[in-house]
């Protein structure tokens, strides 16, 4: 993993998540209900690093050490089968976070981690995160919401998977998305899409053009998609 710099965050001017008394971590879900002042714990104790797109940031078996906190660009999880078949878990975006497990006693990674795009990463060490719990045990609520709500898109995923119409499975994946998306339009290839969702490319290509004749998904450019009628969208 190649850094092209690895700085403490607090002494990036440019941040993008600066924000509220001063720190990013305002704009991250996993933070979002912690106190302020276990934030500016979190903001001192985190790194940044530059990733280009292509790169692993981890490997399956890898030890989970730290929080990786998504600040600019797109990752995605997944793993390979043994015949070297990819399958994507999840695709994650601005703000979000991978964390999970790391409080566990088998504590590393079951999937892999890939940048999509150029990346902007902040991580936090687990045993700064555990120093900041240990400092702030009123902090922990707020994780446990966390851990519901994610919970929860989890089961959302298993019930898409679980539908048998290829253009009933994409149009759910793609309100899955467009709901966690930043901006008006899904930034993600046609591989990534046929990943996430278990089918062949030429598969959800196909369930696109449908949606597309129905007028209710732009192809906006290559690996762009905008939802036009989300409630004809739910009703497909």
């Amino acid at each position: 993993m190649a850094y092209e710099d690895d700085i403490a965050c607090q002494q990036c001017a440019t941040c993008g998540y600066k924000a509220v008394n001063g720190t990013y971590v305002n704009k991250i879900r996993l933070f979002a209900g912690l106190p302020d002042d276990a934030k500016r714990d979190l903001l001192a104790r985190s790194t940044r690093s530059t990733h280009r797109r292509g790169d692993i940031l981890v490997h399956e078996g890898d030890p989970i050490d730290s929080v990786l906190i998504v600040r600019s660009g797109r990752i995605k999880t997944f793993r390979i089968d043994p015949d070297g078949v990819e399958y994507v878990l999840d695709v994650l975006h601005d703000g979000q976070a991978i964390w999970h497990g790391m409080f566990l006693e088998d504590n590393v990674y079951h999937y892999s981690v890939g940048c999509l795009t150029r990346l902007e990463l902040c991580s936090i060490h687990r045993t700064d995160f555990e120093a900041m719990l240990a400092k702030h045990p009123d902090a922990a609520m707020g994780l446990i919401r966390m851990v519901c709500t994610e919970l929860d898109d989890a089961e959302e995923k298993a019930m898409m998977l679980g539908i048998r119409d290829p253009k009933r499975r994409v149009a759910q994946y793609l309100l899955l998305r467009d709901e966690r998306c930043i901006g008006a339009e899904i930034h993600l290839g046609l591989e990534d899409i046929a990943a996430s969702v278990g089918l062949r490319p030429e598969t959800v290509s196909r369930a696109i053009s449908s949606l597309s004749k129905d007028g209710l998904v732009e192809r906006v450019g290559r690996g762009r998609l905008r939802l036009l009628d989300r409630d004809a969208i739910r009703k497909v």
